[in-house]
């Protein structure tokens, strides 16, 4: 059963940090995300930082403040050499991961170089984990440097497919790993993806233990507002995946009642 929506952007300002792929006309209320939670019988999730904010967590930071400690996480998007001290105030603060946003060409950080690696540590010192969206393609050949590194990796929106189950790119890569232990999946926003989804959760579930899997809604669903629905993928989830165990490894949640 999934009890956390673990991927929504939540913004009440829209000022576009640098250049910016897009930028929605409307603002993403806090208040207007917790009643779509209640209206789906959910009990908390993760607020991860939109693109067009850039580095800028500060509306972020500001929700997570107003929202029950223990059911609510965050996810920031930080410069690789983001002092430690830093990255510990946003641990502070309810920030479990940082994310990676490399679509539509964006340069890919060397994994071997000494700054990253030093990025890696610092967040597994604060039990801290990596999230990555990447296309399926360019996503496949980095999947050897990610199971190396010292921290869990989650793989955003199902690694956006672009072929079928069987030909995906990722996925083959990730079937041909000897330990596939660092990964996790959100299965979320199959839209941002080229093919659809589901034979991919399936053989998803084949390669990974079922203990690694979220659900995202990815709310407000930016650049495809018009046909997206926050329950996405959440009625052909609810008897197939617990996330229960997950998001408390991931991002330190709880039920109410745990």
């Amino acid at each position: 059963m999934i009890h956390f929506d673990c991927h929504a952007h939540v913004y009440d300002q829209i000022v576009a940090q640098g250049a910016v792929r897009y930028l929605p006309t409307r603002p993403a209320p806090l208040a207007d995300w917790r009643a779509l939670q209640d209206s789906h019988g959910l009990s908390g999730g993760v607020i991860v930082q939109v693109s067009f904010l850039g580095t800028d967590n500060s509306q972020m930071l500001a929700a997570l403040q107003n929202l029950p400690t223990g059911r609510f996480a965050g996810v920031a998007v930080i410069d690789i050499d983001t002092p430690d001290a830093e990255i510990a105030r946003l641990c502070a603060a309810g920030v479990r991961a940082i994310r990676w946003n490399l679509v539509a060409g964006a340069t890919i950080p060397d994994l071997t170089s000494s700054a990253v690696q030093s990025l890696m540590r610092t967040l597994a010192r604060h039990d801290m984990h990596l999230e990555l969206q990447l296309e399926s393609k360019r996503l496949a050949p980095l999947l050897p440097q990610l199971a190396d590194l010292p921290l869990p990796v989650v793989i955003d929106h199902l690694g956006l497919p672009e072929t079928t189950a069987a030909q995906e790119p990722w996925l083959n890569a990730l079937d041909a790993l000897p330990e596939r232990e660092n990964f996790y999946v959100k299965i979320s926003a199959p839209y941002r993806g080229s093919a659809q989804g589901l034979d991919h959760i399936d053989r998803l579930l084949g390669l990974l233990a079922a203990d690694r899997f979220v659900w995202g809604s990815d709310w407000p669903h930016t650049r495809h507002e018009s046909h997206a629905t926050y329950a996405g993928l959440l009625d052909d989830l609810k008897n197939r995946i617990d996330d229960r165990a997950a998001v408390r490894r991931l991002y330190q949640l709880r039920l109410d009642h745990a």
